[in-house]
């Protein structure tokens, strides 16, 4: 929320350079319907991190090392966060309950500084903040824990964008631009690959990475045959398919397939924006 003049500004510089392009980057039904969605996005995180701190407090006393604050210990955690960031991110394209959520983020069909807004106001449902657990049981404050989440997020909107090509070195090591396009993208050589927050070198260690390709542009959005600019249609796509589904199984097994699976598709993104 602190950074939110500085995302408005480059939003702003990305829409007024881009406007002189035969295919716009921005169309302002879907920007509305971005901001709408971070909004509703940061009021359920902050009513969750209400309800759960005193979880994660709890939690804390049960840690293996006591982590004292200084420059050290804040790098470790960041890099330990980014880690565990890679996980949740990769675990969210493959496990149906964490798809639900973050399908929401890739469900538009443009991709500009304002897609890093598209976020779901479900991800306290789903568990997200499952994944930072980990670092509260080593040793890390909830406090530091949830500053460095934030800190990797806050970077992450600056990779959503086409107006900045290939990076040279930093593409090595660094989640870029031209990294996150692919991410985004719904080319079948590109899905489910860089699952990045701050760091690729995740993606290069457990073979998930793929560099964008001047030969085969990506193509932006779900493979679904989906498109909204509706912000509840938006959050509530995949949770709707999953009831719908739930109330016609006839079997344990079926229902955990359902909830847990690999993500379904029902179409595919063929229908062309006006």
């Amino acid at each position: 929320m602190a950074l939110s003049p500085v995302f408005v500004g480059f939003i702003a510089w990305e829409w007024l350079s881009s406007r002189r392009l035969t295919v716009g980057r921005y169309r302002w039904q879907d920007s509305a319907a971005n901001v709408v969605l971070a909004l509703m996005h940061q009021g359920s995180d902050m009513l969750a991190l209400l309800l759960l701190m005193p979880f994660f407090i709890w939690l804390y006393q049960f840690h293996l090392f006591t982590i004292e604050l200084n420059v050290y210990s804040v790098a470790l955690a960041f890099l330990l966060q980014d880690f565990l960031y890679y996980w949740f991110h990769r675990a969210s394209h493959h496990i149906r309950w964490l798809w639900a959520s973050h399908v929401t983020h890739h469900s538009s069909r443009l991709m500009n500084f304002s897609t890093a807004f598209r976020q779901s106001l479900t991800y306290p449902i789903s568990g997200m903040w499952l994944f930072w657990t980990p670092l509260i049981l080593l040793g890390f404050t909830p406090a530091l824990v949830f500053a460095v989440v934030a800190l990797n997020l806050a970077f992450q909107f600056f990779v959503h964008t086409q107006a900045v090509k290939k990076l040279g070195v930093l593409e090595w090591v660094f989640n870029t631009p031209s990294h996150h396009r692919v991410h985004h993208a719904c080319n079948p050589v590109y899905i489910n690959k860089n699952f990045a927050g701050v760091l690729i070198i995740w993606d290069r260690l457990f073979g998930s990475f793929v560099a964008e390709q001047d030969n085969e542009p990506c193509r932006y959005g779900i493979t679904d045959d989906f498109y909204s600019e509706n912000p509840l249609q938006i959050t509530f796509y995949e949770w709707r398919h999953m009831l719908n589904e739930i109330k016609a199984c006839r079997s344990w097994r079926q229902l955990v397939t359902i909830l847990f699976g690999e993500p379904v598709h029902y179409g595919t993104n063929d229908t062309k924006l006006d």
